[in-house]
């Protein structure tokens, strides 16, 4: 399994899902089979109590999941069948381990590092789940972080899918970073200072991006 992250830096609302979305109608293109995860770092089980002035609509599964937009995205570019396993939260992640926890399965261990495996193992089972209505897993698993660089709540993961990159290889991780380029409306100009701070950023917390997709007023 390969798997490509799409991740978030400057400011919020630039498109990652659109960008996660058309990056797997590329490699659909190629001839691999894709699968896509979406992780929302906010403590919600789902987003199905979730105001949608505060995150927007909320799109229902098949299997009855109410999950992010994005999802609604992954399916109709990618023309695949998600489950609501496919949506991860800091929510159903911290639910999981606390669960464990109080059946006794970490054998009375001080529960910190669990949290990062959990993310782990959760992707890597649900990676391998076909969604294109044939058997066997999907060459390819597409993974948007929502939010951006730096937000706090996004921390476990970044930890989590700095250990999955270690652990499956250069081989079989890439990342893509999201970014914006400002212009100055007075002066008219491309700025990147904000991207080099949120690749610096990214950097120091264990995760070199290989590709940028930059958006920007201006072309």
């Amino acid at each position: 399994m390969k798997y490509v992250l799409v991740s978030g830096g400057v400011v919020s609302g630039l498109g990652k899902g659109v960008t996660a979305s058309s990056i797997g109608v590329v490699l659909q293109a190629c001839g691999l089979r894709v699968t896509s995860i979406k992780i929302d770092p906010y403590l919600n089980t789902d987003a199905g109590t979730m105001s949608p002035f505060e995150h927007g609509e909320v799109f229902v599964l098949d299997d009855g999941g109410e999950v992010d937009l994005d999802l609604g995205n992954y399916e109709r570019f990618l023309d695949v069948t998600l489950t609501k396993d496919n949506n991860i939260t800091t929510g159903k992640i911290y639910q999981s381990v606390l669960e464990k926890e109080r059946k006794g399965d970490y054998l009375g261990k001080t529960v910190v590092p669990h949290v990062t495996d959990a993310i782990k193992n959760w992707i890597q089972s649900v990676s391998l789940i076909p969604v294109d209505g044939k058997e066997g897993p999907a060459d390819v698993c597409v993974i948007e972080l929502g939010g951006t660089v730096g937000d706090i709540e996004s921390m476990p993961f970044i930890e989590a899918l700095r250990q999955l990159s270690f652990s499956v290889g250069p081989d079989n991780f890439c990342l893509i970073h999201v970014s914006l380029i400002p212009v100055l409306g007075v002066v008219g100009e491309q700025k990147t200072k904000p991207t080099q701070h949120s690749v610096r950023e990214l950097r120091a917390l264990g995760l070199t991006p290989h590709l940028l997709a930059c958006r920007s007023a201006q072309v």
